[in-house]
């Protein structure tokens, strides 16, 4: 992956815009799919992202489809049977939420913060370990990790990716209900994928 990001690049910078602030899953599917030489345009929303293509400012979209907890994102659809683009590839990404804070200290949090989905994901761990505690959803896990590390009392549900990205502590890890917890992400474009022999036709109506 990194030999033939790093070949496009030299040929031509290849633009790929995402859904969600950087250290969001989406973001992690793109470099998953492009590698890191590609130029990653982080988009605030999947509107966002299939104006981008749509209108050739971006080479390749990245946007979630479904994840096999919560089912399918809707936006998605919409805007799929809307916009004048096309399914080109398709990422399935293994998702591992993390409880993440500034101290990693658990008897300093009163609050957990993040996305809807990935609340969603973790709500019986969220149940079992901290039913006292205040929950609150983000626009996105990145946006609750910033939270986390603007506020110690808060701690985010979100990727390893954002603990890095923010310098956050782990609290608890793998804290997603089904340890098959997996999204499944598209790639959009503006033409026709060549057949590869092992190819999935999408109907949308």
């Amino acid at each position: 992956r990194e030999v033939l990001s790093a070949s496009r690049s030299v040929e031509a910078p290849i633009r790929i815009a995402y859904f969600g602030p950087e250290a969001t899953f989406t973001h992690m599917a793109a470099r998953e799919k492009f590698g890191s030489s590609a130029t990653l345009i982080s988009l605030p929303s999947i509107a966002d992202v299939f104006q981008e293509v749509s209108q050739q400012r971006a080479d390749y979209g990245v946007v979630p489809i479904e994840n096999s907890t919560e089912g399918v994102v809707t936006h998605t659809l919409d805007m799929l049977v809307e916009a004048e683009v096309r399914i080109c590839a398709e990422i399935f990404l293994e998702i591992h939420l993390n409880v993440l804070s500034r101290s990693g200290r658990f008897e300093e949090i009163r609050r957990i913060v993040s996305h809807a989905q990935a609340l969603a994901q973790c709500r019986r761990w969220l149940a079992s370990h901290c039913p006292r505690l205040k929950v609150e959803e983000a626009a996105s896990t990145a946006q609750a990790a910033q939270t986390a590390l603007q506020d110690g009392t808060a701690a985010a549900i979100a990727s390893g990716m954002a603990k890095d990205y923010y310098g956050l502590e782990v609290v608890a890890a793998n804290v997603e209900d089904h340890a098959n917890n997996t999204t499944r992400f598209l790639v959009i474009g503006d033409h026709e994928p060549r057949p590869s022999g092992d190819d999935k036709t999408s109907i949308v109506f």
